[in-house]
């Protein structure tokens, strides 16, 4: 039976190895050398990596939530606890339905690369920069979404561990994606992150506005 400590590193461990292969496929190396080898099929590329996604997480979900990660709650949101934590989630919510007025789901599910027979970084359907509505605020809603999503529940040992992981893999895969929409935008993109903040729109409440 492995120790308790042993159990949280390991399934730590296992999180930390997700998101490592998930930012692997999606880095710039990677998607350019199947660009290049596999020209003609590359368009389904988007919706291979969202498939291969979702099989990999099942068994990680549910090994984290085995019965030998069932312990105690550490953390619980109850009593005036509970308000903030549906205010939070409200919030979430907001950020999810604002950001899909911007994103193409059909982007993002890999489908519309599949009829264009092409595909671009960008999450909107032209695969232009949008930097209006909820993007005038923050540049990246659904990842601040999912942030919140994942501190708003009650907290055990190994939710800590996963939560803790899955959050530097959001900062770090952010990151990186930003590189790649530099690269796809340049410049633009660039004034973009200057005018925008990234997660928090400390840039939008400090702006100086015409009275």
């Amino acid at each position: 039976k492995i120790p308790m400590i042993s159990g949280y590193l390991l399934l730590a461990l296992l999180w930390a190895a997700y998101c490592v292969v998930h930012s692997a496929l999606i880095s710039i190396s990677v998607t350019s050398w199947f660009r290049t080898v596999l020209p003609s099929s590359y368009r389904f590329y988007r919706l291979f990596f969202n498939v291969f996604s979702v099989i990999t997480l099942i068994p990680l979900v549910v090994y984290s939530q085995s019965a030998r990660f069932n312990s105690e709650p550490l953390f619980t949101w109850s009593g005036h606890w509970r308000i903030l934590q549906y205010c939070l989630v409200g919030l979430a919510a907001v950020l999810f339905v604002a950001g899909a007025r911007h994103y193409s789901m059909l982007q993002f599910l890999g489908i519309l690369q599949i009829r264009k027979e092409s595909a671009h970084r960008a999450m909107t359907g032209s695969g232009a920069l949008d930097a209006t509505g909820v993007l005038g605020l923050v540049r990246h809603p659904w990842y601040v979404a999912v942030f919140i999503l994942l501190w708003t529940s009650d907290l055990n040992r190994a939710a800590i561990a996963v939560n803790l992981v899955l959050s530097a893999y959001l900062i770090v895969g952010t990151l990186l994606e930003e590189r790649k929409l530099v690269i796809e935008f340049g410049d633009e993109y660039r004034r973009y992150q200057d005018r925008v903040s990234m997660f928090i729109p400390l840039k939008w409440l400090t702006a100086k506005r015409p009275h």
